[in-house]
């Protein structure tokens, strides 16, 4: 269930973020809504998730810990050592708090725009791949990562994300958060074997 009009939604996120990071909400709202009519996903749940993904980034840094221990959220080692992480999982709730929306697909869909999750469907595949590619952003890969979104497969772009995020955390020397890795490798067993059954196919054909 959605209760506010788009137009209000964006009314009450402009007050309460930064410039650039509203201007950074638009984009992956946009971009977003592009890639669920390439794949055939629900525009509107598309948009929403888009445009409030980072909306707890209202918060402080310093304030996300608090207010995740406040909404009973379970969070692990790697949140605690990097709090900034926490904003996906508030925001998952803040849209309910704030924004007049119910609804599980969007909910999850902001949970993991982050870091990814084993078992991500379409919508969560596209929020976080729109958070790397819209207009905004601005790095030496994007490029490639935009065009593989006009002409990859959902899993071939969303793997090749993947992997470049793990390297580029790997690289800072940060560490990499499991769901990432769990994410990435539950694509190339899917793809691996999907390879085998077509191998067969074509051997008994």
């Amino acid at each position: 269930m959605i209760l506010m009009s788009i137009e209000a939604m964006q009314k009450e996120l402009k007050k309460r973020l930064k410039p650039s990071r509203y201007e950074h909400s638009l984009g992956v709202m946009e971009t977003a809504v592009q890639l669920a009519k390439r794949f055939g996903v629900d525009e509107e749940k598309a948009r929403v998730a888009g445009l409030l993904h980072d909306c707890a980034r209202e918060y402080k840094n310093e304030l996300l810990y608090h207010e995740a221990v406040r909404r009973g959220i379970a969070f692990g080692a790697i949140e605690q050592a990097m709090p900034i992480l926490l904003h996906a999982y508030i925001g998952a709730y803040r849209v309910t708090e704030l924004y007049g929306v119910s609804d599980e697909a969007i909910e999850q869909a902001i949970w993991r725009h982050t870091v990814g999750a084993p078992g991500m469907t379409k919508l969560d595949k596209i929020i976080w791949f729109a958070d790397m590619i819209e207009p905004h952003r601005d790095y030496p890969e994007v490029e490639e990562l935009r065009r593989l979104a006009r002409e990859a497969s959902l899993d071939d772009m969303v793997l090749e994300g993947l992997s470049q995020s793990i390297s580029f955390v790997a690289q800072k020397g940060h560490m990499i958060h499991p769901d990432t890795v769990l994410a990435r490798n539950e694509i190339l067993l899917h793809k691996m074997v999907q390879a085998k059954k077509d191998k067969n196919k074509k051997t008994q054909g």
